[in-house]
Order: structure tokens, then C-alpha cells, then sequence
């Protein structure tokens, strides 16, 4: 994938704008990213018998020939890790925090490059059984679920860095590859001796934050499909054996991916003066359906899924997160003076790639449903990439110094507007505070809003054909008065309307000073 696909713009133009004495870099690009490999040949319908025919193995030795490929996998990972004087763990629990310890045995256990540890455990998988019946025609291999030993293997990769392996011991050999962007960055940096500090997985201070940005861009060009049949030949150096009859590589899928903006402050004071603010935003400002918007989908009217928001003391501050099925966002701070916002795709179907039907290069393009496939992780980035940007704007305005008088007299006056003269805004009234909190929802900060948005919102008992154009109509008058007083503007060549900056403000401003009490309002001023 290459940089180009990224969107030109900055991803936090506007915040940086708001903040910018305060912001020593900005970095954006993959964090986590978790691949899955598997051997599609098998899977396909009797894949594993001709697999089985094509090497000579009867159905009735299946099983002693599987038990004894699975043995040779095992041996070969635990020779591998004395050979290398490597530390070894069989954990009782899968759910131990293996990264966690694989950290610890590398600090008890140091090495430059390579093997750090081996741990096993004994996690659910998907294998082959062979089904015995009296029926001729129901006779044969079914894939089932089951539960077999998994081999994880942490590895100082000398181009990812820290990364893990997970290799199912069973046929047909699933397995995992979990990397991390900033890893593979670190490694980049130093080749180039740029200096850094670095906390976890995040830069803090970059000596030169143009380069670091220039090379997470190109790590978009990484051919994962070779980068990851190579990591797969290591961890499991017996696959040409096991499949020699029928030579087959793994098909490479992006299971999760973390996408993240990271805004270092220069100090940890500038970002504690304004964190919590930026925290009371979201809580009163990114309502439920807001994390679909801000990935550029729409929570439909039929759609019963969970959309949750959520809020998480930690020790370095308040983590904030929006997801909904497998897709989120975050907001948090780390070491102090980093902002990270982070958005995570695990759920690719909620999405669109243009590309031709059926990989055909000769076809038409058209916006088809987004795949796990590496061959869709560009458009990842970009999903990831502008849903942080929205993010990130739509908090720009929790900085600006305009005194409320300025924006509230502005629209308190009756206004002309193309030769017609439309109403003030009544700040008190009810109606206008509910049509104005209406349109500064955080679902429509990514694709704007329509008419219809805003009537079932504003009109949502409006059933009938008669009752719906009565609806429309109040609502086309609204959308009037709002343009009419530079509140929102139409979007080219559609019938969407957004949010302007002057819009922001005064919603911004309106609803924190409905919220304030008269001390904090007095304590401001001051």
C-alpha cells in the first residue's frame, strides 16, 4: 500500500491550529496490528482429502498421521528453544498475560535479536475430524471446533522488533501474527540515528519528527504477504516438509488493526490544563451512534446493535472510548504528555473499498464491501486515518478564546440572506435549543446531515405521506434559518449540510455555559 491512498489533509489541521504553542510533534500511522494465516486449500470442499491423497495417507491412518505431524511441530519449537538456550513455559491458563511475561523473561533473559521465549497453552481451535458412518456418502473429513496446544513464540525480529507468533499444533496449522507499527519505527529511527524517547509504544520526544512521520508512510508499502509467509516459515521451519506433496502458502488476513494520532505537548503541564476539558466534551458532546460517524458510517434507523461509550480511570488519567461491534475509538493521554487518539478495525464489513468484483482488473470499480484481506489495508489506513481527524476536530473547539457575547449576540439579531430576511435565534426557547443540540451530534461531523436527518430527529412521529412533506417542509425552513446565520453550510452538489467552525463555537459554548453553575461561570471569568 502505498502513502499516496492517505487523504492530503492533516489529520488534526484544526486541532493543531487550536494548540499548536503547546505541540511538539505529531505522529500518525498502524500501532497493533494482528494478521491471521490460513491454508485455503483446505478448507475448500475436500481440500483436506486431496491433500491427504496427493501424500499417499489413507483415511483410516488420518488419524495417527496427523498426531504424528502435530508431535513433529511441538518437538521442533521446544529443540529450537534449547538449542538458542531459550526460556520455555506451559501455561495453565490462557488468558495469562503472555506479552506481559514474555517482557519479564526478556529482562531475565536478555538477547539482541531473535527467540526470546516459548510459551505453550491449550487454547480452542478449528481442525479436521475424521467422520466414520454407515452411509458411504456421509463418510469423510469435517472441519469441528475443538481444543489443542498452541505455541506462542516472542521474537526481537530484527525489522518488526517485539512482536508474537501463535501457531495452532493441529492441522491445518492456523496462526497469528501480532506486530506493532512503533515497533518497526524504533528500529527505522535508529538505523538513521535519529534520536527519540520512547515510553511503551509511543514517541514522546522525536529529534526529527518529519522523518519518523515519512517513514510510518512507507511502511505502507510493506508487501505484508511476503513479510509474513517469511515470519511464518520461522516460527514453523517444518511447513515445506509437512506440505511438500502439495506446496500451499497461508492466506493473509488483517484480524484487528490499530490506527493511532499520537500529539506530544512539551510537557506534561500543557496537556493537564486541557485534557480534562477535552474529556467533558466528549461525555457531553459524542453521543451514542458518534463512533459510526465518526468512521464514516451511519447508524441506521433498523440497526439493534450495542453502541457504547465508556470512561476508564486510569493512573495517568481518564480513558475515553466509543465502539460499536468491532470498531472503536479512543482518547487518552499517556506518559504524561502524550495524546493519543486511536481507532481500531476489526469489523471490516461496516465499511466500502472501490475495486473491480472478483479481483478482476479488467472490471468495472465499484464501492464493494471492505475485506479483511491485507490487500484492503490501505483503506484501512484511510478509514482509521480520517476517523481521527474527525475526532480530533470535532474537540478543536473546546480552545477558542471568543467571548460567548460575540457568538451569542451574533445570532440574536435577525439576519438577510439572499435577498430574504430570516429570524434571530431564540437561545432561550426550547425548540431552538433542541433543533441547535440536534445538529451538533457528533454523528454528523463525518458525512454531514439531511433533511430527513433532521426530521426524524426533530419530527419523529411524522408517519403519513401528508404528515412526512409537512415534516420536510418545517424542517427545509430550519435548514434555511441555520445557513441564513453562517450556523451550517451546504455541501456541494448534495443535499448534506455541515456544521461550520462558527456553528461549533456557539453550540460549544451554548450548552457549556447551560451546564455551568454560577460559581464556575464567575471563576472563568476571573
Amino acid at each position: 500500500m502505498k502513502a499516496k491512498h492517505l487523504p492530503k489533509e492533516d489529520a488534526v489541521e484544526k486541532f493543531i491550529a487550536r494548540f499548536r504553542p503547546l505541540i511538539a510533534s505529531v505522529l500518525s500511522g498502524f500501532d497493533r496490528l494482528v494478521f491471521r494465516g490460513s491454508l485455503q486449500r483446505l478448507y475448500r470442499r475436500g481440500g483436506m482429502f486431496l491433500f491427504l491423497e496427493d501424500a499417499g495417507i489413507r483415511l483410516l491412518d488420518y488419524k495417527k498421521y496427523v498426531m504424528d505431524a502435530s508431535e513433529r511441530v511441538k518437538q521442533a519449537a521446544q529443540n529450537e528453544a534449547r538449542r538458542l538456550n531459550r526460556p520455555t513455559e506451559y501455561l495453565l491458563s490462557p488468558r495469562t498475560d503472555k506479552e506481559d511475561l514474555a517482557k519479564k523473561l526478556l529482562a531475565q533473559h536478555p538477547v539482541e535479536r531473535g527467540l526470546i521465549c516459548l510459551l505453550t497453552t491449550v487454547e480452542p481451535c478449528m481442525t479436521f475430524e475424521y467422520h466414520r458412518s454407515a452411509d458411504p456418502g456421509q463418510r469423510g473429513l469435517r472441519i469441528r471446533p475443538s481444543k489443542c496446544l498452541h505455541l506462542y513464540k516472542y521474537y526481537l525480529h530484527p525489522r518488526f522488533g517485539f512482536m508474537n507468533v501463535r501457531l495452532q499444533t493441529w492441522f491445518p496449522f492456523n496462526i497469528q501474527i501480532c506486530l506493532n507499527g512503533r515497533e518497526w519505527l524504533a528500529g527505522q529511527l535508529q538505523q538513521r540515528r535519529s534520536r527519540f524517547k520512547r515510553v511503551d509504544n509511543c514517541f514522546t520526544w522525536l529529534a526529527n519528527p518529519e522523518l519518523a512521520q515519512r517513514l510510518m508512510d512507507q511502511q505502507l508499502q510493506t508487501d505484508w504477504p511476503e513479510a509474513l509467509d517469511d515470519i511464518a516459515r520461522r516460527a514453523n521451519p517444518l511447513h515445506d516438509s509437512l506440505f511438500r506433496s502439495s506446496p500451499m502458502d497461508y492466506y493473509w488476513t488483517a484480524y484487528q488493526s490499530e490506527w493511532a494520532t499520537d500529539i506530544a505537548f512539551h510537557n506534561p503541564q500543557a496537556l493537564a490544563a486541557i485534557y480534562p476539558t477535552l474529556v467533558r466534551h466528549t461525555i457531553d458532546h459524542f453521543k451514542s451512534p458518534d463512533v459510526m460517524r465518526f468512521l464514516g458510517r451511519k447508524a441506521s434507523g433498523n440497526y439493534t446493535g450495542e453502541i457504547i461509550t465508556s470512561f476508564k480511570d486510569r493512573a495517568e488519567g481518564v480513558r475515553v472510548k466509543h465502539w460499536v461491534r468491532g470498531n472503536s475509538i479512543k482518547l487518552y493521554d499517556k506518559a504524561g504528555s502524550l495524546l493519543r487518539t486511536e481507532t481500531t478495525i476489526g469489523r471490516t464489513s461496516d465499511f466500502k473499498v472501490l475495486r473491480p468484483q472478483h479481483d478482476d482488473p479488467k472490471a468495472k470499480l465499484q464501492w464493494l464491501p471492505l475485506r479483511k484481506t491485507v490487500a484492503d489495508l490501505h483503506r484501512r489506513a484511510q478509514l482509521s486515518h480520517r476517523a481521527n481527524q474527525n475526532y480530533l476536530d470535532a474537540l478543536a473547539v473546546v480552545a477558542d478564546t471568543t467571548p460567548c457575547s460575540t457568538l451569542f449576540d451574533a445570532v440574536s439579531r435577525p439576519v438577510c440572506h439572499q435577498a430574504r430576511r430570516f429570524r434571530a435565534l431564540r437561545l432561550g426557547d426550547p425548540q431552538d435549543l433542541v433543533l441547535l443540540q440536534t445538529i451538533a451530534r457528533g454523528e454528523f461531523a463525518t458525512s454531514g446531515l439531511r433533511n430527513r436527518d433532521l426530521r426524524q430527529i426533530l419530527c419523529p412521529s411524522a408517519n403519513s405521506p401528508l404528515e412526512v412533506r409537512r415534516a420536510s417542509a418545517k424542517v427545509s425552513r430550519l435548514l434555511r434559518l441555520l445557513r441564513a446565520h453562517q450556523i451550517l453550510r451546504k455541501i456541494p452538489k448534495t443535499h448534506r449540510y455541515k456544521v461550520t467552525d462558527a456553528g461549533h463555537l456557539l453550540t460549544a459554548a451554548l450548552f457549556a455555559a447551560r451546564r455551568a453553575n454560577i460559581k464556575q461561570l464567575l471563576a472563568d471569568a476571573a
